[in-house]
This record gives structure tokens, C-alpha cells and sequence, in this order.
């Protein structure tokens, strides 16, 4: 049966490829429409591929057969990313070995009291956190009980290219894709992936959802939703993935110890807006390091340690070869009319959370 959804939905990859081929001529309203047309009908002839009766008694296909589960989570009481995240989240958990290992996206696990995981056909297991990685962006969950669904295999991202056709597959469906662009991302909330996977078009339910490639491997989970899947060559709504491959040097590590043997890196407690290449504080995290050191929303920073910087990427790479947390960094802030130099003592963002990991 899986192979039938994938064989079926392969066909539709002509027609969605001459969608990019469209906007590559220029004409981008009409690649646009034959993009959403094309990825409809794809999508309705996967439904139909996963309704249909099975043959020899076997169990009609569900997104259980993709390796993935619905994941609640609960946030302890005063939870420090209650205000930004919600006191309840819901996403997708994709399961990656036979004794109930599951693999999401962190934010959705971040400082979680409580964690269930449900299958499609109702059945619901609690889960424990073991591990979230603020580098990459990566939550473990260990289930109870395993789950009865056949565990993923890791494909290979750094070979995925851009107009392979993909699926995203969520606890609640399955929606066909194409890569788009290969690019480095870096969020406001001091975060940055040298390459991340950008898809179009966009899906909903995107929090935690496998992509998978036509073999039905995993090549990275999903993150976000954004509106320039395409970069700078167009304003395409879509969906960045973290590529699987950042997870396999970390993965042992996050497992035995909760976290990755990389040394944490130095976190303000800010989150920015790049202004022109400068950084404008849009919101100080309460009695975070930035806080105490006097930085307040509408401050500027132009440089870190007498270095102008020039974007969101180039700021939190020179921001994290300040040294390790606990590193006093530097920043040269515009307050008003004048550059006021600023030391901030940096911690470990682990060390911020509620309640405080016990790896």
C-alpha cells in the first residue's frame, strides 16, 4: 500500500516540476496556480491511495504506516515559554526505533510536565522528554510502551536537491511537496541552521511532521511556516525542515545524556530584528542575561566586541565565538543618539528553563 501512495503520488512530479519551470520563465502568477493545482490533485489521489480497501484482510494505510503520532504536551506552571509557545502544544512525533524512541521538533517539548502520544486509531501513551537541543532544534521522547508502528529509516538530506518531490507527512495527513531552496536560516530567537530545507507548497500542521523522500526515509522535521520558501527569488509561502543529518552525530549523545557533547553556546535572552543588517531588540526575555544588563525593546546592536555586524547570521556567529555560556559578550548598542557599550553575561539557555534539566 505505501508503495502505491508514493507510485502515485511520483506521476504528479512532471506536472508540479513544470510549476517551477514557470516561475523560472518569469511567469510567476501562472507557475503559482499550476503549483497549487498540481499539489491539490496530488494530494486527492494520495487520500484516495490511503481510503482505498486493502487487499488479503491487511489494514488500510493511515499515516501510522509514515512512522508518525500525535504528539500533546502540557508546560509546567510558570513555564518561561508559556507566553510564547502556549500552556498546551500539538504536534507530530516521528518514531525512530522499536523501543519507543521519538523524534519532534524541541519547541514543542520545551520545559513539557506532561507528554501523551496518540496513534491514529486512538490509542494514547504517555511519554518522558529526554533530550532537546537548542542548536539544532531537535526533541527526543521516550513512550512508555512503544508504540506498534514500524520505526523510520534515516535517508540522507545532504543529497536532497532543489525540485525533488517530497512528502510531509503530519498526524493528521499527508501532503505532497517539492524542495524549493537549500539555505542557511537564522531566527529571531537566536537560532541559526547553516543549511536548512525549504518546501512549497505550504502544508498546515507542520510542527514536528516527517519529510520524506521516495524511498520513505526521513530527511529532516519540520519546524516552521514562512513566506519566502524561495528566498529572494520570490515571495512562495512554505515550510522549513531541519535536515535528519544534523540529528545522526548528536544522536547517541542526546540519548545517554540528554543533550549534545557540544559546548553550550553563550544566550542573551533576546529576540531581533535585522534593521539594514543591524539587530533591533523586539523583545527581552524577563530576568534573562540581556535584562539585567540594561537592554530593552528598540535598542540597536551594531556590533559585538567592536565588530559591526551585518545580519542576523553573521550576529550570532560572532556572538558565540564570545567563548562558551557564561561568556561576558560585548555589544555595542545604539540607545537613542549614542553607542553605549554593554557587557552581558551570558548563561547556558537550558539553565533558564523551568524546571531546570537534571541530565
Amino acid at each position: 500500500m505505501m508503495q502505491t501512495m508514493i507510485a502515485r503520488w511520483g506521476r504528479f512530479s512532471r506536472n508540479l516540476s513544470r510549476a517551477f519551470r514557470e516561475w523560472a520563465d518569469g511567469g510567476r502568477r501562472r507557475g503559482i496556480l499550476v503549483l497549487a493545482g498540481m499539489a491539490w490533485l496530488a494530494l486527492a489521489a494520495v487520500s484516495a491511495t490511503a481510503g482505498e480497501p486493502s487487499r488479503g484482510g491487511r489494514e488500510a494505510l493511515t499515516v501510522d504506516a509514515f512512522s508518525v503520532v500525535r504528539i500533546h504536551t502540557k508546560v509546567v506552571p510558570q513555564a518561561r515559554s508559556r507566553s510564547t509557545l502556549g500552556n498546551e502544544r500539538e504536534g507530530t512525533g516521528i518514531v525512530i526505533d522499536s523501543s519507543g524512541l521519538i523524534l519532534t521538533i524541541g519547541y514543542l517539548i520545551q520545559e513539557a510536565e506532561t507528554v501523551e502520544i496518540a496513534t491514529t486509531d486512538g490509542r494514547s501513551l504517555p511519554a518522558s522528554v529526554i533530550a532537546y537541543d537548542f542548536a539544532t532544534g531537535f526533541g527526543l521522547l521516550r513512550a512508555l510502551k512503544a508504540p506498534p508502528i514500524k520505526p523510520i529509516e534515516f535517508g540522507d538530506s545532504s543529497q536532497l536537491g532543489e525540485r525533488e518531490p517530497v512528502l510531509i507527512v503530519g498526524f493528521d495527513g499527508v501532503a505532497p511537496a517539492f524542495v524549493v531552496s537549500r539555505r542557511s536560516f537564522a531566527g529571531y530567537w537566536e537560532y541559526l541552521l547553516d543549511e536548512a530545507i525549504f518546501t512549497a507548497p505550504a502544508t498546515v500542521n507542520w510542527q514536528g511532521a516527517a519529510l520524506i523522500n521516495k524511498e520513505g526515509k526521513l530527511l529532516g522535521v519540520g519546524s516552521l511556516a514562512v513566506g519566502d520558501a524561495m528566498g529572494a527569488r520570490a515571495r512562495l509561502p512554505g515550510n522549513m525542515f531541519v535536515p535528519i543529518d544534523l540529528l545522526k552525530p548528536i544522536l547517541g549523545d542526546l540519548i545517554a545524556q540528554g543533550k549534545s557533547a557540544a559546548k553550550p553556546r553563550p544566550w542573551l535572552g533576546i529576540n531581533t530584528q535585522d534593521l539594514q543588517g543591524k539587530m533591533m531588540v523586539t523583545r527581552v526575555s524577563p530576568d534573562s542575561p540581556a535584562e539585567a544588563a540594561g537592554l530593552v525593546n528598540g535598542d540597536i546592536i551594531v556590533g559585538v566586541r567592536g565588530e559591526q555586524v551585518q545580519g542576523h547570521a553573521d550576529f550570532y556567529r560572532k556572538l558565540w565565538a564570545s567563548g562558551e555560556a557564561g561568556a561576558e559578550v560585548m555589544l555595542d548598542v545604539l540607545k537613542g543618539t549614542e553607542i553605549k557599550q554593554l557587557g552581558v553575561k551570558s548563561i547556558d539557555r537550558n539553565s533558564y528553563l523551568r524546571p531546570r534539566p537534571t541530565y
